[in-house]
């Protein structure tokens, strides 16, 4: 099932310019190419911060319900891992942002 999706997800990565492609003779804007960009680079780490972030929470309770005594040392590093993926996805969107200017 994974090789599926990522399979999808690369097959709709390139041939999404088609989608785009216009007869029309007209040239685009550095700025169409730059917004195309960050969208595309935003989605990736939009994409990797939910992969990391349910990974975290996955192995987090899987070790809290094995050793269920030792859920106050796990929770603390899983909150903090939380924060700092989170923290790399706002760091995506503020590059977006600025390179969009």
């Amino acid at each position: 099932m994974k090789v599926k999706t990522i399979l999808m997800t690369v097959v709709g990565v390139l041939f999404t310019g088609m989608a785009f492609a216009d007869d029309s003779g007209a040239t685009h804007s550095g700025m169409d190419l730059a917004g195309m960009g960050a969208g595309l680079g935003l989605g990736l780490a939009a994409l990797g911060g939910a992969i990391g972030q349910g990974k975290t929470a996955a192995a987090a309770l899987e070790g809290i319900a094995r050793n269920p005594s030792a859920s106050d040392k796990i929770f603390t590093p899983m909150i903090i891992g939380l924060a700092l993926i989170e923290s790399l996805v706002l760091y995506a969107l503020l590059i977006a942002f600025l390179k969009m200017k």
